[in-house]
């Protein structure tokens, strides 16, 4: 087998890991309030990237610019992320698993009208194109849940604050390492986790035996793993390819919600999963990077 068919397998098992969380992370959301949810995961990530990190073997660094230190950046990342898995959590406690991964696949599409608006850039055509079919793909979706329920907006915002959390990662990933960066962002996450759940949960801080289990498979299996996975497959993969494996991850998060909650898709909320899917996949093309969903960069900064 070649590198290159190495490296898409491994991209594609890191997309049905991705796909997974979200109907792991819906069920764990009946036991345990979001930021003790999100405080844990990301505690167990850290412990299973510090191994990684006290073993890899030394390598310069590229270096930071004046004013951005690891830990400042790590931080800036670190809010962002955490918006997102926040917004995204709570999103799950009302709506479908399957409905908040396609809406929440809408970051993909954002983050090049983002960076067009911000930059005072035109809008590629093939963005042009992608909006109005994304559009169409989530008013399909919602049509065929019926009227919109909180859980939607919620996804709505997790989808833009992880298209900020993309435009902040290009602007800061050539700073630093891929692994203490990634590192960083991590602990950030943690630390952040921990302070919300200390305000809101207080008293809720030590999950039940019955929620390690699906905890450790988020921190160890759905973080940590796919972190490394994801470098070592983008060593051998092209941007342009690894973005059209990351826009199938909507569609392994339907089949999982399937096969652990036995939620279903009707052929109108299929018509409108393969809309956003397509949309995804023509953003792509007119953004310069593909979209990483793991706090960790790009494997070229690796």
């Amino acid at each position: 087998m070649s590198a290159r068919a190495r490296g898409a397998l491994l991209l594609i098992l890191v997309t049905c890991l991705w796909g997974s969380t979200f109907a792991v992370v819906k069920t764990l959301g009946e036991s345990l309030s979001a930021p003790v949810l999100i405080a844990w995961r990301f505690s167990i990530a850290a412990l299973a990237l510090l191994p990684l990190l006290l073993w890899r073997p030394a390598r310069a660094a590229p270096p930071a610019g004046p004013g951005s230190p690891l830990w400042r950046d790590g931080l800036l990342l670190g809010a962002w992320l955490i918006a997102g898995y926040g917004t995204q959590t709570v999103a799950l406690q009302t709506t479908s698993a399957n409905r908040a991964a396609f809406f929440t696949a809408l970051s993909v599409v954002l983050v090049p009208l983002w960076l067009a608006v911000v930059q005072r850039r035109r809008l590629p055509l093939t963005l042009w194109a992608a909006l109005p079919l994304a559009v169409a793909g989530l008013a399909l979706l919602s049509w065929e849940g019926g009227a919109l329920v909180v859980g939607d907006a919620w996804a709505l915002a997790c989808a833009v604050t992880y298209a900020g959390f993309i435009v902040a990662l290009e602007g800061t990933a050539h700073r630093h390492a891929a692994l203490p960066f990634t590192a960083a962002q991590v602990l950030s996450v943690t630390g952040l986790a921990w302070l919300w759940a200390l305000l809101a949960s207080p008293g809720e801080l030590w999950p039940p035996a019955s929620t390690w289990g699906p905890l450790l498979y988020l921190g160890v299996a759905a973080t940590a793993v796919t972190t490394l996975l994801q470098t070592v497959g983008q060593r051998h993969v092209s941007a342009a390819e690894a973005s059209l494996i990351y826009a199938l991850e909507p569609v392994t998060a339907s089949a999982f919600s399937y096969v652990l909650l036995r939620e279903q898709i009707g052929a109108r909320g299929a018509l409108g999963g393969a809309f956003v899917v397509v949309a995804t996949v023509l953003s792509q093309r007119a953004a310069s990077n593909p979209r990483p969903e793991t706090p960790a960069v790009q494997a070229e900064n690796a």
